[in-house]
């Protein structure tokens, strides 16, 4: 166990008055779930708002809802995406159609898009991974040709803009997380929003028979925000990072979660969200910039977008496996990501079977990414920024659109 200040690899801000008034929630019968779908109908401007226990489960709800409208069974994806989506996807009880990406911005290799979409095709998944926008004007007019929903996966991407409009607001509908990792966090929670009411009603009478998280639960989970609140801090990170029991960082694929209204209680954290999301994004906005120029790529365009990790791009695994030890050995808070592409996932696997998807294949083997949030200090920049110094090859993927300033 190496005590040294040790930089997490993500974290969201969260302080004691946040905690407080948790603790307040858990004892008071307020109706903050309310108040806070209200602020999300006011901010995203959108009428019909849905809070439920985690990203994940938004994504199953809006599946079964969407399922309810169609007979349609496939839901395409990114082959490269966090696990917690084919997860829900196959809590839906749907069928996974992975589509390759183009490695240089994370998006659909719109040539295999057109393919993927077919009469068979319930909805398509536009993923912001990291934050960085997809083009969500190519995919729908992809699937206005049949009559395909687009979802949006902002869970990665809330606050973020694209062409003057909230990310996750511009198509049939979207999400957001709030784990423990995202923008800004209550532990886990996920957000619906849609301004389709044939959707809206649809999610309104699925919504209505959840049960909300017990108070045992909420209990459980405002404990471990609170020590994450202490050992987030780089000062004292070290030591949960050197239990490996507690699995940091590690990915898997959830074969059941729970799917539950967001409580009242849970919902007491989230007071004040628009506040701490705005600064969240501030200050990834500008270190994301600042790491982006002092790896030399001052001719970004991409300036304004609050990258929850900024991803680069290495030559080769060894580069990147090299790079990351010695990040681990400095504790400097550099992440490997999603360990595979989607249909090389052990429980998914068989199901793609001579399938491949190169594209996904590259960033799962050479994606590296950087810390950007509001823990990072200048001398920790430096550091991060002086162990690439070394490296021949670096890319930073670019968005293949333009992308307005974030809120």
């Amino acid at each position: 166990m190496k005590v040294q200040r040790t930089i997490p690899p993500t974290a969201a801000p969260l302080k004691w008055v946040d905690l407080v008034n948790g603790f307040r929630g858990l004892l008071s019968k307020g109706s903050y779930a309310k108040r806070l779908e209200a602020e999300l109908r006011q901010s995203f401007d959108v009428p019909h708002v849905f809070c439920v226990s985690s990203g994940k489960a938004a994504l199953a709800l809006i599946l079964l809802a969407l399922r309810e409208l169609s007979n349609r069974n496939q839901v395409v994806i990114p082959a490269y995406t966090c696990f917690s989506v084919p997860s829900s996807i196959a809590k839906a009880g749907l069928e996974i159609v992975p589509c390759d990406i183009d490695p240089l911005n994370f998006d659909f290799n719109y040539s295999d898009l057109k393919k993927k979409v077919t009469n068979d095709t319930l909805c398509v998944l536009a993923v912001h991974l990291f934050g960085i926008p997809a083009d969500l004007d190519r995919i729908q007019k992809i699937c206005v040709e049949t009559d395909t929903f687009v979802v949006e996966d902002a869970a990665q991407a809330m606050g973020g803009q694209l062409n003057g409009k909230m990310l996750g607001t511009i198509s049939d509908i979207g999400f957001y997380s709030l784990g423990r990792g995202k923008n800004i966090t209550c532990g886990s929670a996920g957000i619906i929003v849609t301004d389709n009411d044939l959707i809206g009603a649809a999610l309104t009478r699925h919504h209505a028979t959840m049960e909300e998280s017990s108070f045992a639960e909420d209990l459980k989970n405002l404990l471990q925000l609170s020590l994450m609140s202490f050992f987030i801090r780089p000062s004292f990170y070290w030591l949960p990072a050197a239990m490996p029991f507690l699995k940091l960082g590690q990915t898997f694929f959830y074969k059941d979660f729970p799917v539950h209204k967001l409580s009242g209680r849970r919902a007491a954290l989230l007071q004040n969200w628009r506040d701490r999301l705005a600064k969240s994004n501030h200050v990834r906005e500008k270190n994301s910039l600042e790491l982006s120029n002092n790896i030399g790529n001052r001719d970004s365009t991409e300036r304004c977008i609050p990258y929850l990790r900024l991803p680069i791009l290495v030559q080769d695994r060894k580069t990147r496996d090299l790079i990351y030890a010695r990040s681990q050995a400095k504790g400097l808070g550099l992440s490997l990501m999603y360990p595979t592409a989607v249909n090389e996932i052990e429980e998914l696997k068989t199901a793609f079977s001579g399938q491949v998807f190169p594209g996904a294949k590259k960033v799962a083997e050479t994606l590296l990414t950087f810390p950007t949030h509001h823990l990072l200090t200048d001398a920790d920049k430096k550091a991060i920024c002086d162990l690439l110094t070394s490296t021949a090859s670096i890319e930073i993927p670019q968005v293949a659109i333009s992308a307005s300033e974030p809120v």
